[in-house]
């Protein structure tokens, strides 16, 4: 219990105004690394999965969605084999089918314009030309406006939507929070990251998370998530899913600088028509403080399987213990009126 009084009242703590630099507060000195994260852009991401691949290599996260008797299992939702995210599942694409009426799809993939912070421009591996330059679809749509693959049967437009989902290593992180034996640690690159030899499978962590991305592992009986790969980061590489991505859709560094990279990319799209376009994860004033790990959408985040209006659950705690508190001393203070009331009768 004093381990969890402790945990809500770093909460309380947290949440008591803005949080820039969630490292400081967890105790890190001033000269820490400057916090880092992942800006994914669904825009240029073609659903190869390389990213999944590389991250259960390098972590050694045990497969799911297969089995030796069914190696090609799909779960009935698209091309999707895996599902969500989960203990197994630290990078899990989505495969979104959208399908419209004919005329009123709007735009899917858009491999152009932003530059990766360490390497080529995002592009689209399945078009790209030979001489590895970037080819711009959008000039090649028709001028109907419809810009999905319209079905040859009926009169529908389809539209794919790609997606590497992430644990987002919130600013202010409920699984933090409520852990009960420090197994979960801010790092000093702002990440929030498992220690598999101190969790004690409690779950507390599951239900904390606004994402529903942490969960317990039943093989070992662990909490697990990702991690960001800090074991790479303290070698000064990058993670494994963002050096497979083909496409650069999964886009590694500084938070401050890719905030500042998919704000430009948000108004290159914006200045091209592409008005659906939107940022998720990007606000420091949003219900999580912002995250780590934020996106570039095509459509509102519901389609995406994520919440519109993610809230870290510990939010409320502060509040909840003064009304306790206060219900308290009510209750105390009536039981001693009555029994002084009732003691002159």
């Amino acid at each position: 219990m004093t381990k969890l009084w402790d945990a809500f009242s770093g909460a309380a703590t947290s949440l008591s105004g803005p949080l820039p630099d969630p490292s400081t507060d967890a105790g890190w000195s001033a000269e820490h690394p400057k916090r880092v994260g992942f800006f994914t852009d669904t825009s240029v991401c073609i659903g190869c999965k390389a990213c999944e691949v590389a991250c259960k290599e390098w972590n050694l996260v045990p497969d799911d969605g297969t089995d030796a008797s069914d190696l090609y299992r799909l779960t009935g939702m698209s091309y999707d084999n895996t599902g969500d995210l989960g203990a197994s599942t630290w990078r899990h694409v989505a495969f979104i089918e959208d399908v419209r009426p004919h005329g009123t799809a709007t735009t899917g993939h858009l491999p152009t314009g932003l530059p990766a912070l360490g390497g080529a421009p995002p592009r689209d591996a399945a078009t790209a030309p030979p001489d590895g330059g970037t080819v711009d679809l959008l000039a090649l749509l028709p001028d109907s406006g419809a810009h999905g693959q319209q079905t040859p049967d009926d009169e529908r437009d389809v539209r794919w939507l790609m997606s590497s989902d992430v644990c987002k290593h919130c600013t202010h992180a409920g699984c933090l929070d409520v852990c009960p034996t420090g197994a979960l640690f801010r790092t000093e690159y702002g990440t929030v990251v498992v220690q598999d030899d101190i969790c004690n499978g409690c779950g507390y962590c599951v239900p904390s998370c606004p994402y529903g991305v942490i969960d317990v592992r039943e093989s070992d009986g662990g909490a697990h998530k990702c991690t960001l790969c800090y074991d790479r980061l303290g070698e000064g590489l990058e993670p494994a899913c963002a050096k497979a991505c083909p496409t650069n859709s999964i886009q590694f560094g500084d938070l401050d600088e890719l905030q500042a990279a998919a704000d430009a990319r948000l108004a290159e799209l914006h200045g091209r028509g592409v008005d659906e376009a939107r940022l998720y994860g990007r606000d420091p004033d949003d219900g999580v403080g912002g995250d780590g790990a934020f996106f570039l959408l095509l459509d509102e985040p519901e389609v995406y399987g994520l919440p519109p209006d993610p809230i870290v659950t510990t939010r409320d705690l502060p509040e909840m213990w003064r009304n306790a508190a206060l219900t308290a001393v009510g209750l105390g203070a009536a039981v001693v009126a009555a029994f002084f009331t009732g003691g002159r009768r």
